[in-house]
């Protein structure tokens, strides 16, 4: 299995419009983060974590040219509203695309996109559309997804909530607050663990930050921790070089082999 960092970033991503500030005009290419995205290369083909707006650029930049299966954390719009780019992957004679999502959350992705999931929505002859077929899925019960065994947990999310996974060793999450005992219970033992955090001191009401999401990872223990969804406040060396070790921040285009 091996996990590719499609985008590290927040909402706002990295370079923030307008912002000229250190990180921001860095020429290094690890401060450029996109929104949120991930890919796991699984036995049976390549599963997609959400699809952020620069989907077909994060895709192009992985020379990644398959998706077999999609797993939504959450619906915000940065993890969401790159959803039209999977259509390349439903027009290739393949049929539609297997998607996973809450099953509590299925009725707004349905009503958000009608154009994809209402049979009422025809589009024109000559032309396409995304083409994904959902599946729901509830906390702490394993799906079989292109051969792997994931079991979702929910975490806090401010007044909603996402999704973490498992699969296998790894334990990936975003856009979290806390860990509740029943996603640490599933996440016992994982040797990679991927969190989010946001930046060094303030809390923020949705997100872990990074002092947060250090003490998250001892209560865990794995080998090696990632951060992600990071923000403009910090930059890549500096951080790198502050967290203890087995914890670095992730970046767009990293790709961790795991067993």
């Amino acid at each position: 299995m091996r996990l590719t960092f499609l985008g590290t970033g927040t909402s706002f991503g990295v370079p923030v419009i307008g912002c000229s500030c250190a990180n921001c005009t860095s020429t290094d290419p690890r401060d450029r983060r996109t929104r949120h995205g991930a890919l796991l290369h699984l036995a049976g083909g390549n599963l997609l974590i959400d699809t952020p707006p620069e989907l077909r650029l994060q895709l192009l930049a992985a020379r990644i040219d398959r998706v077999d299966a999609v797993w939504y954390t959450h619906l915000h719009a940065d993890h969401v509203h790159g959803i039209d780019d999977v259509r390349i992957f439903s027009t290739r004679g393949r049929g539609a695309v297997p998607t996973y999502i809450p099953e509590e959350m299925k009725p707004q992705m349905t009503v958000r996109f009608p154009y994809i999931f209402s049979d009422r929505i025809a589009v024109p002859r000559g032309t396409t559309k995304p083409r994904l077929d959902l599946t729901g899925y509830q906390e702490g019960m394993a799906a079989t997804v292109l051969g792997a065994r994931i079991t979702p947990f929910r975490v806090p999310h401010g007044p909603t909530d996402a999704f973490g996974l498992r699969v296998g060793r790894l334990g990936y999450v975003t856009d979290a607050k806390r860990l509740p005992a029943a996603a640490r219970e599933i996440l016992a033992g994982v040797e990679v663990l991927v969190l989010n955090a946001l930046w060094w001191g303030s809390p923020h009401p949705t997100h872990f930050n990074v002092e947060e999401a250090i003490e998250a990872a001892r209560d865990i223990g794995a080998r090696r921790t990632f951060l992600t969804h990071l923000t403009h406040k910090v930059g890549y060396r500096e951080l790198a070089a502050a967290l203890p070790p087995g914890i670095e921040p992730a970046y767009d285009g990293l790709t961790v082999e795991l067993d």
